[in-house]
C-alpha cells in the first residue's frame, strides 16, 4: 500500500513539473513572438516610499518619487524585467529603514 502511494505521488509531481515547464516555455515563445513584432515590452508607473522607524514605535514616511519601469508583457518575468501584470498590481516600492 505504501509503495503505491509513493508511486502515485512521484507520478503526480512529475506531471506537475512537466506542465510547469511547458507553461513557462509557451509563455517565453509567445513573449518572443511579441518582441519580434515590437510589442513584448511595456511600461508601468512605479512609486517609491521609504519608511523610517522612529522612537516610541512611531513611523515616518518619505515619498521617493515616481518613474516608469520597463516590464515584460508575459505571465512570467522575461529579459530580467518583471511581468507587467505583477508590477501593475504592486506599483509601490517600499524601502524600510
Amino acid at each position: 500500500m505504501g509503495q503505491w502511494i509513493l508511486h502515485k505521488l512521484a507520478w503526480t509531481l512529475g506531471i506537475t513539473a512537466v506542465a510547469a515547464m511547458a507553461l513557462y516555455m509557451g509563455d517565453w515563445a509567445v513573449w518572443r513572438a511579441r518582441v519580434a513584432r515590437g510589442g513584448g515590452m511595456g511600461q508601468v508607473r512605479r512609486t517609491e516610499v521609504e519608511i523610517a522607524s522612529l522612537k516610541a514605535s512611531k513611523v515616518e514616511y518619505y515619498y521617493g518619487g515616481q518613474w516608469m519601469a520597463v516590464c515584460s508583457r508575459s505571465i512570467f518575468p522575461q529579459a530580467g524585467e518583471g511581468a507587467c501584470w505583477w508590477l501593475q498590481k504592486h506599483p509601490e516600492v517600499v524601502k524600510r529603514y
